[in-house]
């Protein structure tokens, strides 16, 4: 991987078509391994610090421990001085997709009836049950 990454970096074709981030982001799994790269995402690179998003605050600290042989490590894998300095963010939770919930409308009860207009009503009825067919 250092072979590569040294290849690449001096290629003055490669710096047209990656940029530093890039660059950071593609080697962040072989500097950090595969267990810390499981819970790190989000890499980008302002400047000269690379910020990376973790999963909590329990890995935030305990990566910002680490930063000195984070960094050591990456600059040995990109041979380069590019990256200075390390900031560890926690990343905000996403959340899942979800379905929209169904109104259970019982029989007797029909929302249509409130429209006052018979063709309104009518349209409405046609629309409603294409959709839920």
């Amino acid at each position: 991987m250092e072979r590569a990454a040294r290849l690449i970096k001096n290629n003055k074709l490669s710096k047209k078509v990656f940029s530093e981030e890039d660059f950071a982001r593609a080697v962040w799994p072989a500097a950090v391994g595969k267990a810390i790269a499981a819970h790190t995402s989000g890499i980008t690179l302002v400047r000269s610090t690379l910020v990376v998003e973790v999963e909590d605050a329990i890995w935030q600290k305990q990566l910002f421990t680490l930063r000195g042989q984070i960094l050591d490590r990456l600059r040995r894998v990109t041979a380069s001085d590019s990256v200075t300095e390390i900031e560890f963010r926690i990343a905000l939770k996403r959340r899942q997709p979800q379905r929209a919930a169904r109104r259970q409308s019982s029989p007797e009860q029909d929302e249509a009836d409130s429209i006052q207009d018979a063709v309104l009503k009518k349209v409405y009825r046609l629309s409603r049950n294409k959709a839920t067919a």
